[in-house]
Parts: C-alpha cells; structure tokens; sequence
C-alpha cells in the first residue's frame, strides 16, 4: 500500500505533499529534518492522507495535489 500525503508546517501553516509506502516513517523523518525540503519548516503534522494501492498512483495522486485544483481539494478536505 502507498500514501499520497499532506503536511502542515506549524511554523508558516504552509503545505507539504508527498507520496511513501511507510507514512510513519517518512512523517518522523520529515519532523527529524532529515527531508531538505522541509527542514527549515518544522515542526510539521500530518493534515491529510490517502491509501493508494500503487506506487504509480499514488506518484500521480501526489502530482494533482499540486496542481491548482488538487491544492483547492487538499485545503477543503483539511478546513
């Protein structure tokens, strides 16, 4: 199973999106600062996210989310 995600930076409220098969993993590894694009972002937490069956789409699910429509669907879905 993969995730498309979204997280919220606590410190701008900006967004973050993302694909993975270990949600769990990658959410403390992004709060570790171990990701570089969200490093100085921190902390973050996760304000949404989908169960994929494939990579594939999940990868194409993550690519929506940061499209114009994709980013009003996230923000609806997380207000």
């Amino acid at each position: 199973m993969w995730f498309t995600y979204v997280l919220q930076s606590k410190k701008d409220d900006n967004l973050y999106i993302g694909s993975t098969n270990d949600l769990k993993r990658r959410t403390k590894q992004h709060n570790n600062g171990q990701v570089k694009s969200t490093k100085n972002r921190m902390p973050l937490k996760l304000v949404y996210y989908e169960a994929i069956p494939t990579k594939k789409r999940a990868e194409e699910r993550e690519q929506y989310f940061k499209t114009s429509w994709g980013k009003r669907f996230v923000k609806k879905q997380i207000s």
